[in-house]
This record gives C-alpha cells, sequence and structure tokens, in this order.
C-alpha cells in the first residue's frame, strides 16, 4: 500500500477521481436549488427594488381599471457589469397588459421590460383587476372656508370666488355615481385682508362622506375671498350711577363725541343702536368738569384705539346764605323802626344753579333792603330789595319777600 501512495500515478488517479466526484455534487446541488425557488440563481449578484411603479396597458378613452398594485418589489440578477448599470440607471419597467380584456374581473401576469443579459423576479407575479366603463362628468365645486372662529375679532368672510366653479371628474361609471360633494378647504385664520387667488387642492368626497379616488381636471382651483370689516356710526350715551352728595342736582352730562364708529360683526352690529359709556359714579362727585371714562363695548364689538373718551359733567347746586341783614333806607329823622316779628331783620337767601357759579358766590355778594321812606307812623309791610351778583346760572331764592315793620 506505503508503494501505491509513492507512485505518481496513483496520485494523479486519485485527484482526478476526487476531482469528478467534486464537479457533479456541485452540479446536483446547484440544479436542485434552481428547481426549489423562484428566485432566479447567481445569488451572489442579486439586487432588489421595493418601489417600482407599475404602468397600465388599457384603452383609457374608454375603461378604467381598479386592483393594479401602485408599486411592486422587483428582484434582478445577472453578470456585474450588465447588472451595476441597470440598477443605477433604473432603465426597466413593469407593466400590465389590459388591452383586448372587456368590462369585469380578471386575474393577469405583471410583465417587464429589461435587457435579456439580466433575470428578473416580480413579487406579486400575478394581481386580480377590475376593469369598468369610463366615466365622465363636470361637478360644481363648492368652499369650506375653515377656522372662522379665528378670525381677528370683529372681521367676517364676506363673498367669495371659485375659478374654475367646475371640475371634471372621471373613473368607473359606478364611482362616479357615488359622488356626493366636490368642496376646497380654505384656512382664514388670522386673516385680515382679503384673499386673492388662492390655490388649493379639490377633494372629492361620497354621499357618506369618505373621500373618493377619482382623476380630477384641473386638480386645483383658484379661490378669492373678502374679509370685512364691518362698521358703523352710533351715538354715544352717558350711564351713571349712585347718588349726588347732598345739596348737588345733575344738570347734565355730555360725551364730547356725538358719535362712535364701532366695529364687528354683521350679525352683531344690527341690533346695536347707540353705545353706552361705562358708569360714573355720582358720589364721587363734587364739582362740574370734564372725566374722562372708558366706552361699555358689548362683545364682538370693537373700537379703533379703544381710548376713553371725555365726558363734560355740570351739576347743579343748592346753597344757602344765612343771617344775611336787612338794611333801612329812607327813614324819617325823628323817628324809629322795628321789625314786627323777632328775627327778622336778617334774611336767609337759597342759590340755586350751575354748581361752578354758585360756589363762588358769598354773604358779602348780597346787599338786602327795605326802603321805608315816605311811610307814616303805624305797622307796615314793606317789600325787600335784594342786590348781588348777576348771573343767568344761580337763581336766588330769599326767605321771605316783605317783612313787617312798625314806625313811632
Amino acid at each position: 500500500m506505503d508503494n501505491w501512495f509513492k507512485s505518481k500515478w496513483f496520485v494523479r488517479a486519485i485527484s482526478l477521481a476526487f476531482a469528478i466526484i467534486l464537479y457533479f455534487f456541485v452540479d446536483v446541488t446547484l440544479n436542485s436549488s434552481a428547481n426549489d425557488s423562484s428566485i432566479p440563481n447567481n445569488a451572489n449578484n442579486l439586487q432588489t427594488f421595493d418601489d417600482v411603479p407599475v404602468e397600465i396597458k388599457i384603452d383609457d378613452e374608454n375603461y378604467v381599471v381598479s386592483g393594479v398594485p401602485d408599486y411592486v418589489t422587483v428582484t434582478l440578477s445577472g453578470p456585474p457589469a450588465i447588472l451595476t448599470p441597470t440598477t443605477y440607471r433604473r432603465n426597466f419597467d413593469v407593466f400590465v397588459d389590459l388591452e383586448g380584456l372587456g368590462e369585469g374581473t380578471h386575474i393577469v401576469e405583471l410583465d417587464y421590460n429589461i435587457t435579456s443579459e439580466l433575470e428578473a423576479y416580480i413579487e406579486p407575479k400575478t394581481i386580480e383587476v377590475d376593469i369598468e366603463e369610463r366615466a365622465s362628468e363636470q361637478f360644481q365645486v363648492s368652499a369650506e372656508f375653515i377656522n372662522q372662529d379665528k378670525l381677528p375679532k370683529g372681521y367676517e368672510l364676506g363673498e367669495y370666488t371659485i375659478e374654475p366653479a367646475e371640475v371634471t371628474l372621471t373613473s368607473s361609471r359606478a364611482v362616479i355615481d357615488q359622488i356626493g360633494v366636490v368642496t376646497v378647504f380654505v384656512d382664514v385664520a388670522g386673516s385680515e385682508g382679503p384673499i386673492k387667488n388662492r390655490e388649493v387642492p379639490v377633494n372629492v368626497y361620497d354621499g357618506q362622506g369618505n373621500e373618493v379616488n377619482v382623476r380630477i381636471v384641473p386638480e386645483t382651483v383658484q379661490v378669492s375671498a373678502e374679509i370685512n370689516n364691518p362698521s358703523k356710526e352710533v351715538p354715544i350715551e352717558v350711564a351713571t350711577s349712585g347718588e349726588l352728595p347732598a345739596g348737588y342736582t345733575l344738570q347734565s352730562a355730555t360725551a364730547t363725541l356725538d358719535e362712535v364708529e364701532i366695529f364687528g360683526k354683521s350679525d352683531v352690529l344690527d341690533s346695536i343702536t347707540s353705545i353706552s359709556t361705562k358708569e360714573i359714579d355720582l358720589s364721587e362727585l363734587t364739582e362740574s368738569g370734564t372725566v374722562s371714562v372708558e366706552l361699555a363695548l358689548p362683545d364682538g364689538v370693537a373700537v379703533k384705539g379703544n381710548e376713553p373718551i371725555e365726558v363734560e359733567i355740570e351739576l347743579e347746586q343748592t346753597k344757602k346764605l344765612e343771617n344775611i341783614p336787612i338794611d333801612i333806607e329812607g327813614l324819617q329823622e325823628g323817628r324809629v323802626i322795628r321789625f314786627a316779628q323777632s328775627g327778622t331783620d336778617t334774611i336767609d337767601l337759597t342759590l340755586t344753579g350751575n354748581e361752578a357759579a354758585v360756589k363762588e358766590i358769598t354773604n358779602e355778594d348780597f346787599q338786602v333792603n327795605i326802603n321805608v321812606n315816605d311811610l307814616d307812623e303805624g305797622q307796615h309791610e314793606v317789600p325787600i330789595t335784594i342786590e348781588g351778583p348777576e348771573s343767568n346760572d344761580v337763581t336766588v331764592t330769599p326767605e321771605f319777600e316783605e317783612v313787617q315793620v312798625v314806625i313811632n
């Protein structure tokens, strides 16, 4: 035996036998592997794509099809010299040929265009499709303006236009017959001015509100809309509360502005005929003058600047001047005069009028007298005469208008 291994011809014969056995083993293994898998062989040179679009070949003037996937998975196999540039350029197509097929449900295979030097495996290989009659109709486009509650205070949506007002929808007759609403959504949140030619996509829904996938021509429309800030001018009314201190009455409270322009939504403004100030507390007033007060704006109403307005207050004051002495004039020499009633040698005067004028008047501003010239002895009723400031804003009311005197 040792002599056999020392023979070079014996070693060569053994090596040849092993080579033949190994060749048949590899060949059988590869063939078995190829028969067991649908993915092409040459596993060392594979490239897989998960997003290969599917082209549909059909008479699209008369038919529409559903059931075709948008994308499929494709695995390519072949020599690197061919596979690499094909992978880089993606110069191959996957398609389903439906030409010649009529309406109904069909099981079809996906096919591809690729160089014959490469092999391809498509997942899925076969698909179920529905072919239906194509239908096209025009639909009016409506608009839904969202977030109107987020418009600035006092702003509201006005007139709007859609261009074009109609779009053409294309799909199967069954789908077209289910269409309930064709609309666009326009967001107006925060808009303080008009919307001009805003381009928005068209949305299609069936009668139950489910979105419908159809061909839309055009896919977008332009919307223009007015965003208004309505206003109107209304008179201002002055509101007061509380009671003036004793001795005062309110002569007038007048806003220096006759009217104010208010802003708000139309339905709010329609019900407003005037705007009131916030209440002025009369209990804190003791003199005429001007006060600043804010407007009491209803909900949803605004004014430009929202500054306080001025209100002119005129108070009427009642003030009593007490114990003004009554002077006697014209008493003849040698005669004596006395007042018939005790305490009538003085008089009280009540002043009523504009607070600003009344508060400046004092006892010293008046002279009260009686004239007894040419009166004989005896008791007489003599009218009193009052001299004081002349003012149209003040009324003077004496405690009495005559006094009884006795002349001796």
